[in-house]
Order: C-alpha cells, then sequence, then structure tokens
C-alpha cells in the first residue's frame, strides 16, 4: 500500500484515577503516516499534548512487539483494535481513513480497575497464576529436552495455549468480563504435560477460586474471547479447564 498522510479526530477517554469519574476528551492529530504503529500516533499526540503545556495520555506499553500483552485498548469498540489476531502495538494506522474518528478506551471490567486514563490494574491475572500457575522442579542442571517423550499432539495443544500473552483482551470482550479463556489456557499449557502432574488437581482449584475472588464473570460461551484473542487461543481449552476442575473436585482430599 502506497505511504500516506492521514488527519484524525480521536475520542480519548480521560480519567484521573480509578475513584474519578472519566470523560471522553477529543484530539485532533495530522499529518500522521500510515507506516506508524497506533501507540507510535499516540506518541505524537502525547508530544502535542507536553508541548501545549497539557498532561498526555497515560497509556500501558512494553515491548511494542506484540509479545507482553501490556497494550491495551478499546478501539472503536474492539479490543486491540479492527484487525484479527492482533495486539494494539502490532496495529498500523493503515487500518484507518483520512478524516476519520477513532475512539479509544480502556478495557472495561471491574477486576482491571482504571489506573490513569488507559491504563487498567491487570494484576489480578498475575495473583491468578501466583495461585497456581507454577510446577515442581528439580534444582540443578536441566534435563535433556528429550529425556521425557510427549505426544505431538499434546506437545502442540500445549505450546497453542501457551501463547497466551495475559493482556485481558478476553475478558474485555466478553459481556461477563469472564477470565475464562485466560484461565484456560494457563491450566491448559501445564495440564498437557507431564511435568504438570504434581500440581495438577491443587492448581485448578485453586486458580478457579483466586479468580472468583477477583471478581470476574461467569462464562456463557458466547465465544467473543475467541474471536478478540490476538494469539487465537480456541475456546477447547476451557472445555479442558471444565474437565480438570470437575475431575480435582472429585479427587481433592482423597
Amino acid at each position: 500500500m502506497e505511504h500516506q498522510n492521514i488527519n484524525l479526530s480521536l475520542k480519548v477517554w480521560r480519567q484521573k484515577n480509578s475513584n474519578s469519574k472519566g470523560a471522553f476528551e477529543t484530539y485532533k492529530v495530522n499529518n500522521i503516516s500510515t507506516e506508524m504503529s497506533f501507540l507510535e500516533m499516540f506518541d505524537v499526540m502525547n508530544e502535542e499534548l507536553i508541548t501545549e503545556g497539557k498532561d498526555p495520555v497515560t497509556f500501558d506499553h512494553d515491548c511494542r512487539e506484540g509479545i507482553c500483552g501490556a497494550c491495551s485498548m478499546y478501539i472503536n469498540g474492539k479490543p486491540h483494535g479492527p484487525w484479527e489476531a492482533n495486539t494494539t502495538c502490532q496495529l498500523h494506522m493503515r487500518a484507518f481513513k483520512d478524516g476519520e474518528t477513532i475512539v479509544v478506551e480502556p478495557w472495561r471490567a471491574n477486576a482491571f480497575p482504571v489506573i490513569k486514563d488507559l491504563m487498567v490494574d491487570r494484576s489480578a491475572f498475575d495473583r491468578i497464576i501466583q495461585a497456581g500457575g507454577y510446577i515442581s522442579v528439580n534444582t540443578g542442571n536441566a534435563v535433556d529436552g528429550n529425556s521425557m517423550p510427549i505426544e505431538k499432539d499434546k506437545a502442540d495443544a500445549s505450546f497453542a495455549a501457551a501463547m497466551c500473552i495475559g493482556c485481558g483482551a478476553c475478558v474485555a470482550a466478553c459481556k461477563n468480563s469472564s477470565a475464562m479463556l485466560f484461565l484456560s489456557a494457563k491450566v491448559s499449557h501445564l495440564a498437557l504435560l507431564p511435568q504438570g502432574d504434581p500440581e495438577r488437581s491443587t492448581r485448578v482449584i485453586n486458580m478457579v477460586a483466586q479468580m472468583d475472588k477477583e471478581g470476574f464473570g461467569a462464562c456463557t460461551n458466547t465465544g467473543a474471547c475467541e474471536a478478540t484473542c490476538p494469539k487465537e487461543i480456541s475456546i477447547t481449552n476451557i472445555a479442558r479447564l471444565n474437565q480438570e476442575y470437575l475431575l480435582a473436585s472429585f479427587t481433592a482430599d482423597k
């Protein structure tokens, strides 16, 4: 596609903290290269705001390579924007037209309180992982990679689940703000491997309990999470999570 410069209107959610009431503010950004990423465009806007003596828009970012999951934004009503299987940092401005108005909001979920503007607190995910997303290992030298045979189908399924970057788009897309896709990916990638066996029962029980404690909603199988996930995590993992939980419930403390 030929390089172009476009002019845009941005309706951006501004909120001082989780206790204050937020509102949209409109900003004009001009001469934006279509080769810029969405976050680079935000950098340009913030530089202009700072030059004008105004408070720049706070947003989360880190690697800007689609790996860390930090760049959580609703863009025109869709988590991470219009491109499929894509993070906000990998979204480029060629996805938009000259003169377009773009609405940008933070994740909307009780379990993800707004820190400021577009940045939300996703530490609930960290606490879910801490509740059981680990395995027991022996210290010392690493074992040979082929010393523990694993069926290819299980290895592939585990790897696919492990691709979850914990961005929270699944929660943001779900009408119930459910974290089941995230949790099921974390449970599945360990449950499918022999290394995950020692904590298999306690893992799923503890992680589900922590998820409920954090205030995430229930799953009603609408599939919005899978459709929005930048790493295309399958909702078949949710079925596996339910199976793991049921099995663990029967075998716990027995």
